[in-house]
């Protein structure tokens, strides 16, 4: 399914401005979402009910309002909350360059990914291989749904990305855990080097790297489905560090242990796996049509 846009912006520097196209970088529905039933298998409806009186409140006599004080609000109606959403801008202003590694990952938050709207195809390439040339990356202001963001926009292989970024009073200090400076002697860090140097790779593949977690409970409803009980796995687990009091031997024998070829595999073997999962489970839902008493499938939600 193609891609659907969110809004059209312009991106701007100087005099320059860049229509563009806004779109969602990453996908929620990626994560196993379990519908709320009651015992009989019947949906459940949720109500809202006042405090005062218990009586159920209805979506259309609901009001939104700001806690200043303990139980003191202030009132918003549904008028005054769009005004404030229209003041929206579409505009995404660059306010300067900086180097790309100048922005710590820590003050990330959502990402998007911009493309070029119509004309905008060369001020967006040409704005996209001045920054790579120069090794730099846009900080701009933007107004989106009632909250002004600072965001980063950086180029990457194919294009150009927006990166909200949080504020400094939204993101926490290490300083702030007073952690204690410990010494370190020059044979620990040694070893430490050498195992660093060990496990060290030159990229991050994230094909590589599979949601074990997923596929378990991917697993287990695959035997609801199919009628079975669903039993606990048994995890084999490393023995926990806690065990190796000394530093120096924890790194030695983490240095004398390599990644086994079933781990290396893993990941690459995520793909296939997925690909069975799903023809047994389309398999078994051709079955249960078959079957004159079906199992119910699944739903999504």
């Amino acid at each position: 399914m193609a891609a659907r846009s969110i809004a059209s912006l312009t991106l701007s520097f100087g005099l320059v401005s860049i229509p563009v196209k806004l779109y969602s970088a990453t996908e929620s529905s990626a994560s196993i979402k379990f519908n709320l039933l009651a015992k009989d298998g019947s949906r459940l409806k949720q109500q809202y009910v006042s405090e005062k009186d218990q009586t159920v409140v209805q979506r259309a006599d609901m009001v939104k309002g700001y806690e200043f004080e303990k139980d003191k609000f202030v009132l918003f109606s549904a008028e005054e909350l769009k005004a404030l959403e229209e003041s929206s801008t579409h505009a995404i202003e660059i306010v300067a360059f900086i180097p790309e590694k100048a922005v710590d990952p820590i003050y990330y938050d959502k990402a998007y990914l911009l493309a070029p709207d119509k004309r905008g195809g060369k001020p967006y390439a040409l704005l996209m291989e001045a920054m790579r040339k120069s090794g730099r990356c846009a900080l701009a202001k933007w107004a989106w749904k009632s909250k002004q963001y600072v965001v980063q926009v950086r180029p990457v292989e194919d294009g150009l990305v927006l990166q909200q970024l949080l504020y400094a009073d939204e993101v926490r200090s290490l300083k702030d855990l007073n952690i204690e400076p410990v010494a370190i002697t020059p044979p620990e860090l040694q070893l430490a080097l050498q195992l660093i140097d060990q496990i060290s790779e030159d990229s991050y593949d994230p094909t590589q790297y599979v949601d074990e977690e997923k596929k378990r409970i991917l697993a287990a409803i695959d035997e609801k489905i199919s009628g079975k009980q669903v039993v606990a796995s048994a995890h084999n687990e490393e023995p926990s560090s806690a065990q190796v009091i000394d530093l120096m031997d924890a790194l030695r024998a983490s240095l004398g242990k390599k990644p086994t070829a079933a781990k290396v595999a893993s990941a690459a073997a995520g793909t296939e796996a997925k690909e069975r999962k799903g023809a047994k489970r389309a398999a078994k839902a051709e079955d249960a049509v078959l079957a004159p008493a079906p199992a119910k499938a699944r739903a999504k939600k």
